[in-house]
């Protein structure tokens, strides 16, 4: 994936993520926007966009962060 499509996930990540939503419902609504993303882009997007959002609304970085975290855990196992 290069980083220009990266970087349009992880805008999508941001507009879309709210608190309480579950990971299976953040990827359902990314994948309508980016349907080419595999669950692995959409989980690298959430820490790119975690970085590079973090100062603006930390609120949204932790949803991503936890996000990302929970798919990165579950692709592992």
């Amino acid at each position: 994936m290069d980083p220009s499509e990266l970087q349009a996930i992880g805008d999508t990540l941001m507009r879309l993520v709210t608190p309480g939503m579950t990971p299976k419902e953040l990827v359902k609504a990314v994948r309508r926007a980016h349907p080419q993303a595999s669950k692995k882009d959409i989980a690298r997007a959430a820490f790119h966009a975690i970085i590079a959002n973090a100062d603006e609304d930390l609120g949204k970085a932790r949803n991503l962060q936890a996000f990302a975290l929970a798919e990165r855990t579950q692709q592992v196992e």
